[in-house]
């Protein structure tokens, strides 16, 4: 992707072998993060597209979601709206299981936090097989929320994760993507 100001996000990502198990690349965005041009540029072309979309809420996913999530709702002068790990929340919550590899997991967000027709942008660093990702879009859905679209600073198009969003009719962006990971 050629960024408005041609900064190389890709550049900042450290690639990790064997972590968390072999045979496995990981994306660590930390050093993108840790330099203020790369933060920066993470946020402003992760929100760009939506400028003009009247977003009412970002949600973002636990935790790096968090990092990136606040910061263009900042940025969009709109609400925040976390998605965390069962259990983690304090009020009345709605959960959605999705499957991993190795079991079944659940998020929840807050009952109350989207009303109906809600705008909502959905944010998070990384989609790989998307098993998260969609329930995020589910549990939106089941609040009341419209999703106007999900975004990402990093894209594994093989696993498939996209393409899933793409086919729920979930309108996709991202900055990066790594082929094969």
């Amino acid at each position: 992707m050629d960024l408005r100001q041609g900064f190389d996000i890709a550049r900042y990502i450290r690639a990790i072998p064997d972590y968390p198990k072999p045979g496995i690349i990981f994306r660590d965005i930390t050093t993108l993060f840790s330099n203020p041009y790369g933060f920066r540029a993470s946020v402003d072309e992760l929100m760009w597209p939506f400028l003009q979309e009247n977003i009412d809420y970002v949600v973002g996913i636990e935790a790096r979601g968090f990092i990136l999530g606040g910061a263009i709702a900042h940025e969009l002068g709109c609400g925040f709206i976390p998605i965390r790990k069962k259990g983690k929340l304090p009020a009345q919550t709605i959960g959605q299981d999705y499957t991993l590899e190795y079991g079944v997991d659940t998020i929840e967000i807050h009952a109350d936090a989207i009303q109906d027709g809600d705008r909502i942008l959905l944010v998070d660093d990384l989609i790989a097989t998307g098993g998260t990702a969609m329930a995020a879009v589910e549990l939106i859905k089941r609040s009341g929320g419209e999703v106007v679209a999900a975004c990402f600073v990093i894209d594994l198009p093989d696993l498939g994760g996209s393409a899933k969003l793409i086919e729920a009719g979930v309108k996709f962006h991202k900055l990066v993507e790594f082929e094969g990971d």
